[in-house]
């Protein structure tokens, strides 16, 4: 699936009632197939974005261009049904769709393989590591085979070694399909390392200030100098955004 927008704009209103611009105007393009990293410090419009691309908040100006196709959306704390299985919440989307129960199961029990959680699927959320409930949560973003994938920072909550785990995991399963992914993160290095262009966001308001392809080869490795480089000139980018006069260099 492609995207594009143009224009794209969003205020909201402080408690006095006052009007401040959190995005835009932003233009982008991401075509089929990318995995794009929306990379940027905490509050520059980085979710805001992806919950207007996805429908559940509307722009204040601007134009979205989608093909058409299946959406897949993982949220940052995973949003999993507390009363329900991890196989329960893995098919709830199928379900909402009226896919036939048996092909729930069956296609839930393929995912749920594919990311190490067959053993579990009659777990309740509460019973799970947060691991295991970012898996959940990414198995059930996964089980519609969607062709625009969003995912917000699913990562951020988790210690070190678990989320490179799943980033692993992750780039792996989207390596084998032709969705196109759009990642959100505040982690430089997750998104060197996970995508195959990064769009930097400033804020106040949220802008691109930087959009770049990365030419680094696959498997990645994150010792590299290739890897080392490209994270050390997105970090300079990055301390730039937060203190204009501050590089790596000085």
């Amino acid at each position: 699936m492609s995207l594009v927008f143009t224009g794209i704009q969003k205020s909201y209103r402080d408690p006095s009632g006052k009007s401040f611009n959190v995005l835009g105007p932003m233009d982008l393009r991401v075509d089929t197939g990318e995995f794009l990293c929306l990379l940027g410090p905490t509050g520059c419009g980085k979710t805001t974005l992806l919950r207007i691309l996805s429908g559940l908040e509307e722009p204040d100006s601007g134009n979205i261009s989608l093909s058409s196709g299946r959406l897949g959306y993982v949220f940052q704390q995973g949003a999993l049904f507390p009363w329900m299985t991890v196989e329960a919440n893995v098919m709830f989307p199928l379900k909402a769709t009226g896919v036939l129960e048996s092909e729930c199961r069956t296609r839930a029990a393929e995912i749920l393989d594919l990311v190490g959680l067959h053993e579990f699927r009659k777990s309740f959320p509460h019973e799970l590591s947060g691991g295991m409930q970012q898996r959940t949560a990414l198995a059930r973003g996964l089980v519609t085979e969607p062709d625009l994938l969003l995912l917000d920072e699913p990562f951020a909550s988790l210690d070190t070694r678990t989320g490179i785990n799943l980033q692993e995991m992750l780039r792996s399963i989207c390596n084998r399909s032709s969705a196109t992914v759009i990642f959100v993160t505040h982690n430089i290095e997750e998104a060197v390392f996970l995508a195959d262009r990064i769009v930097v966001m400033g804020h106040r308001p949220g802008r691109i200030v930087r959009d770049e392809l990365l030419d680094i080869k696959w498997p990645r490795n994150r010792l590299s100098s290739s890897f080392t480089e490209v994270l050390l000139s997105f970090r300079q980018t990055f301390e730039e955004l937060v203190d204009p006069s501050v590089t790596l260099s000085s």
